[in-house]
């Protein structure tokens, strides 16, 4: 592993710290983190009233950089990746959402509820 993938995956897993973190301070309950597919990965699997949530962090060095951090193509293949999991993790009458969280560093979590809808 290059140097630079190194720290950009150090750098991912401090983010999903961080996300998990802020998600539980929103009241949710963490279930699982970095979830392996065929399809790809889940960074986080969180649970809320009836409400279990597959979660995409992106983090970017500077905030302006999160507005292309997640396009349509990166959505679909963690999309992919849920339906393989998604009965693993939910249970029956439980809701299911795709969601993402955006991290740079000065700026608060943006948290998109809901993201994925094909």
């Amino acid at each position: 592993m290059t140097e630079k993938r190194a720290t950009a995956e150090r750098k991912g897993r401090e983010a999903e710290a961080q996300a998990a973190q802020w998600m539980m301070q929103q009241g949710w309950q963490l279930v699982a983190e970095r979830v392996k597919t065929k399809g790809g990965e889940i960074d986080l699997i969180m649970r809320k009233a009836g409400m279990v949530a597959f979660i995409e962090v992106k983090w970017r060095k500077r905030a302006a950089d999160l507005a292309t951090a997640i396009d349509e193509r990166r959505l679909s293949r963690v999309a992919a990746a849920v339906e393989m999991v998604a009965h693993e993790y939910a249970n029956d009458g439980e809701d299911l959402r795709i969601d993402v969280l955006l991290l740079a560093p000065g700026t608060n979590p943006r948290h998109i509820a809901n993201a994925w809808q094909p």
